[in-house]
Order: C-alpha cells, then sequence, then structure tokens
C-alpha cells in the first residue's frame, strides 16, 4: 500500500514512520510511506505557504499553489483526503475500507486551514479524528495510516489479531493478563487458567459485552442492544457492574 503524505513538516511522518509496526511494514515490502514536503513547491525565497484571510480575521491560511502544485507533481495514489474537523468521524469501519484500497493519500492542513479552493476543487473527501482541534493534520494523518495499515495481512505478526481487538465486532476488546498469576493478590481468573479454550472464548465475550455496556453502550445501541443469548452469557459467568465475578 503506497500513502502519500502532504506535509510543511514531512520529518514527523518519516520519523514515526520508520517506526515498529510502520517501519517493519515498510521493510517488508507492505507498506509505502511518502512523506511530501509543501514548501518544495513554492516559488518564492521563503518558500512561503500560507497568506491572511480575505475579509481579515486571525490566523493565516494555507496557500493553494503549492498545495495543487505539490499534488499534480506528485500524481499520488486517490483518494486524496484532507484532514479536518468537518470531515468524516475516522473509525474502525473507514480503517478497513481503506484498508482495501492499494493506496490513498493525505493532506495536512496548518493554522487556519487551506484556502478554500484545495477543498472543493483538489481533495477528493475529508477525514476528522475527533470533536477537537489540533496545530496540524500530522498527527491525525499518522493515526489514519496506522490504524489502516495494521489491518493489511502480513503487517502483524498474527494476521488474526486485528479479529479480537476493541470496535472489529462493534465491541470493546476484553481484558488481558500475563504471568504472573498472582501478583499482590490480585489473582489471574481461573477461567483463563482452565486450559478449557471454548470456556475462555465465552468468557472473553461476556467480557467485552459488560464492558462495552458499561464504558461504550451506544456502541451496544449502534448493534440493535444486547441479545438474550448476550445477556446469558454474561449471567453465566456472574459478571458484576465491572465485568468482575
Amino acid at each position: 500500500m503506497r500513502v502519500d503524505v502532504f506535509t510543511i513538516f514531512p520529518e514527523l511522518i518519516s520519523g514515526y514512520a520508520s517506526e515498529s509496526i510502520l517501519g517493519r511494514a515498510h521493510t517488508s515490502g507492505l507498506l509505502d510511506v511518502r512523506p511530501i514536503d509543501i514548501r518544495n513547491s513554492t516559488s518564492d525565497v521563503h518558500r512561503t505557504v500560507d497568506d491572511s484571510p480575505f475579509g481579515g480575521g486571525a490566523g493565516m491560511v494555507m496557500k493553494p499553489e503549492p498545495i495543487f502544485d505539490a499534488v499534480e507533481a506528485a500524481d499520488p495514489p486517490r483518494p486524496l483526503f484532507y484532514l479536518s474537523p468537518t470531515g468524516r468521524r475516522f473509525d474502525q469501519t473507514m480503517a478497513n475500507e481503506l484498508a482495501q484500497l492499494d493506496g490513498f493519500s493525505l493532506l495536512c492542513g496548518r493554522y487556519e486551514g487551506v484556502d478554500e479552493r484545495v477543498r472543493t476543487h483538489l481533495v477528493d473527501a475529508e477525514i476528522s479524528i475527533g470533536d477537537f482541534v489540533l496545530a496540524g493534520g500530522e498527527l491525525a494523518a499518522l493515526m489514519v495510516i496506522e490504524a489502516t495499515a495494521r489491518l493489511l495481512p502480513g503487517v502483524l505478526g498474527n494476521n488474526s489479531s486485528p479479529d479480537d481487538e476493541s470496535f472489529a465486532d462493534g465491541l470493546l476488546e476484553y481484558p488481558h493478563y500475563t504471568r504472573p498469576a498472582s501478583y499482590r493478590e490480585w489473582d489471574v481468573p481461573r477461567v483463563l487458567r482452565s486450559g478449557d479454550h471454548a470456556k475462555v472464548a465465552r468468557w472473553r465475550l461476556a467480557q467485552s459485552l459488560i464492558r462495552t455496556k458499561e464504558n461504550r453502550p451506544d456502541l451496544l445501541d449502534a448493534r440493535g442492544g444486547m441479545s438474550p443469548q448476550e445477556q446469558a452469557l454474561i449471567d453465566e459467568f456472574d459478571l458484576g457492574p465491572e465485568g468482575t465475578t
């Protein structure tokens, strides 16, 4: 998968993309992240990418010329997404959609954002990572890239790993434990040490259900609520209000 990222801080993208999961995906040839410096498409000695807004107001606006020139010179994979508070909310469903593509591109804004002509005539769509404002789109771009890349076959050590994670089936993920079996008198649940894999699977689903109910009931609502079978599963393990037995 090729992902082009248009930014005035390419080192922020290249640094993170060279580490951990993304770095290994690049080394193995599964992911090609290309940071493209918009300043390289400016025509003045100061490499100016912004100017004051028409009509007045606080802040600066990114100019259309260097953005158009950078994108047209790179001929990036489409769709080209602008990271913006007005975009579609990014979630696991969208990450799965992007993971089906051969590639896509991201435009990182700065200051007060980009000239409206960029949004109207250059980008294909917009993505928002939440109802808050950042100084620029670089962090948002990295979130989109990582959430998408880890869904590509071969990127994670175990291809089934994404199937058990939060949001994969509309639920939050179940709790995890590792050694030691007892720490400060807090014990790992007996079912996880039983060796009964079918029972472990039922316990984990029950934990996911109760955790989602307590922390993100909106996710359950989106699934149509909890079915009688799912409630019976919670009752099977006698889970309390916080998922304890």
